[in-house]
């Protein structure tokens, strides 16, 4: 009689210890895989084109490769030509032989591409035109938008240190 009441007390710890290992089983696997997919959202945040957006990286139509966004010839909105917020100003990448050149736009996930007929001719789509003149202006219909000396990246408008 003894030796059955102690393989029944046996039997029910051993039901429970089972249940709670079972249940503590599936809540790892749980947090395993809702860390999972939280870690990988955070490091997998790459647009179609495989360009890692959190590092600033966006996809170029005309060199079809990832480029910073902030990469490129800046062009000043005309209002603020001593910009120093590069989020307000247009970015100009080039194809290899320049015939066209790629816009990035202030504000705006995407780009346009307007393109030229030949040396000499300014870079055209619709109603935006990209002409090179001691620099280059960016035009919408007849309104200058932006304008910048054609110098590739930040420009460095004050320094610490002066030259003698």
């Amino acid at each position: 009689m003894k030796i059955k009441k102690i393989s029944i007390v046996t039997l029910a710890v051993l039901s429970i210890s089972s249940c709670r290992f079972i249940d503590k089983t599936e809540q790892t696997e749980e947090t395993k895989h809702s860390l999972t997919v939280k870690d990988s959202s955070v490091f997998n945040d790459k647009d179609e084109n495989g360009c890692l957006a959190s590092a600033g990286y966006v996809w170029s139509k005309v060199n079809k490769e990832c480029v910073k966004g902030f990469s490129g010839i800046q062009l000043n909105p005309m209002d603020r030509l001593e910009n120093e917020d590069e989020t307000l100003s247009a970015y100009v990448l080039f194809n290899k032989d320049a015939s066209k050149a790629e816009i990035f736009l202030p504000k705006d996930t995407t780009s346009i591409v307007l393109s030229r007929s030949s040396d000499g001719k300014p870079w055209i789509l619709n109603d935006w035109q990209l002409l090179a003149s001691k620099g280059y202006i960016l035009k919408k219909g007849d309104k200058n938008m932006f304008s910048g000396d054609g110098e590739m990246g930040k420009k460095e408008i004050e320094t610490d240190t002066q030259q003698q």
